[in-house]
């Protein structure tokens, strides 16, 4: 057993070594280090709780831990790269289903009602909302779960009257609430019971009102959920390193949403209470004016033969297809030939924040030819040929012109102001968001079909012939 003021400046190392991986996960540059520190700093936070004097029957934790973290390893293995939102959300179901447990075991610990009266109450208020927000969170990632994974339906689940039943249900909570804190045992428990119904249903419907389009947002969204379902349980628990903890990832998770919002031309108090005051359409949809036309893979590697300037804007179809490898094979070939190229990279593109610029990472392509919507827009009237790859929303231009489109407002790569379009796709079919691109039926766009890593590849081999 290590001594109290041992333990706490543990968790104060522990502490700044979660801000300094939080830092370093701030850039590309800085990553590695920063999840370095992170995994310090939870091993440090881990040795110092189990040490701990108040901890007992160390043989069950210890066994609890070591099944757990085999388990992670052999599911970190498993887990493609194209299913890591899933699998990003489902952990944060946990983190809220962990928050409900330690809820319910803080009130029913006998300690809890040895309490005086004013500690006795605030101590409930802190169970109730750390049920309540985790409760939410569970639900809520569960369902982000499903859409991603394609077995909840992508589109929004929109019907009258949503906004008021989930009104009604949150000023039912706080009654519950207050009666919780009233309570004696039994009876509290069972106002705990129903509150904890309430928070799941509300979960669920949160999430099922916010379409495909703003997964990105909500899986961000939800990841500052479970940091502050951890904050609660380290109330409820007296743990000051788990309220800190849980206080970074939830405060760093409200701010990526909101610049992810930002970057979609969403109200971030829209997506955060579940398609209120959703884009409405101010119409019927626009038809497609144009031909569909298409190259071979041969008419592309003459293109970027003659091409001087080339932006490569990758989606989820380059994940799916683990095209990231070739791509960077045949950008080295065009930047050996004397050819400009950069990666233009969409803050929603993919499934993740950062999805794409993992990818990227993972083929070590260079960091300083990968670039940012707002830095790449302004150079694309300027550029020989835009290779959209796998990417179908990000490049939408309907997203500036056409009023009656889903996705109108938000910030799009405009690959359509290119001198020349590739764009490569298994079919015609729609994005994420489900709806239609006029970008495919410009008088400059191309399509050139087929699997993108198998497509990259045999263009790369006729520009090396």
């Amino acid at each position: 057993m290590i001594a109290k003021e041992i333990q706490i400046a543990a968790y104060l190392f522990a502490g700044i070594l979660f801000i300094l991986s939080l830092g370093g996960l701030s850039s590309q540059e800085g990553a590695k280090r920063g999840v370095f520190y992170g995994i310090i700093g939870m091993i440090i936070a881990v040795l110092a709780t189990l040490l701990g004097q108040d901890v007992h029957g160390h043989v069950y934790i210890i066994t609890a831990v070591a099944i757990a973290s085999v388990i992670g390893v052999l599911l970190a293995r498993k887990v493609e790269m194209t299913s890591m939102p899933q699998l990003v959300a489902i952990l944060h179901s946990f983190v809220g289903l962990a928050a409900v447990l330690v809820g319910f075991g803080s009130y029913l610990d006998p300690k809890t009602h040895l309490l005086a009266s004013t500690e006795h109450t605030i101590h409930l208020v802190e169970v109730f909302i750390g049920v309540f927000i985790g409760a939410v969170t569970f639900t809520g990632s569960i369902i982000a779960w499903g859409k991603l994974e394609g077995k909840v339906r992508s589109k929004p689940l929109l019907y009258p009257g949503r906004h008021l039943v989930n009104g009604i249900l949150l000023l039912a909570s706080i009654v519950l609430g207050v009666m919780f804190t009233m309570a004696p045992g039994i009876e509290g428990m069972m106002y705990l019971y129903i509150m904890t119904a309430f928070a799941c249903f509300i979960g669920v419907m949160l999430v099922m009102a916010i379409g495909g389009a703003d997964m990105p947002v909500v899986v961000s969204m939800l990841n500052s959920y479970s940091g502050w379902a951890a904050s609660a349980a380290g109330f409820m628990l007296g743990n000051n390193l788990l309220i800190i903890t849980g206080a970074l990832v939830g405060s760093s998770g409200a701010i990526l949403s909101i610049i992810m919002c930002e970057a979609m031309n969403r109200s971030f108090i829209s997506v955060i209470l579940g398609g209120f005051g959703e884009v409405a359409s101010s119409g019927p949809a626009t038809a497609m004016v144009g031909e569909v036309t298409a190259m071979n893979h041969e008419e592309v590697s003459d293109l970027l033969k003659e091409a001087k300037s080339v932006v490569i804007v990758p989606g989820y179809g380059m994940a799916v297809a683990k095209a990231q490898y070739p791509i960077y094979d045949m950008v080295q070939t065009l930047r050996k030939a004397g050819k400009k190229v950069r990666f233009a990279i969409h803050p929603v593109a993919g499934r993740l924040p950062g999805h794409m610029n993992v990818l990227l990472a993972e083929a070590n392509v260079p960091y300083d030819i990968v670039l940012e919507m707002d830095e790449i827009n302004e150079d694309l009237p300027a550029t020989d040929v835009v290779m959209v790859i796998g990417a179908n929303d990000v490049v939408n231009p309907g997203a500036q012109d056409d009023p009656s489109s889903p996705i109108y407002g938000m910030p799009v790569i405009e690959a359509w102001k290119a001198e020349k379009v590739i764009v490569m796709k298994r079919s015609m079919s729609v994005g994420y968001a489900g709806v239609e691109n006029p970008l495919f039926y410009k008088s400059n766009t191309d399509m050139l079909y087929g699997d993108a890593k198998d497509s990259v590849e045999k263009i790369l081999g006729f520009l090396k012939a």
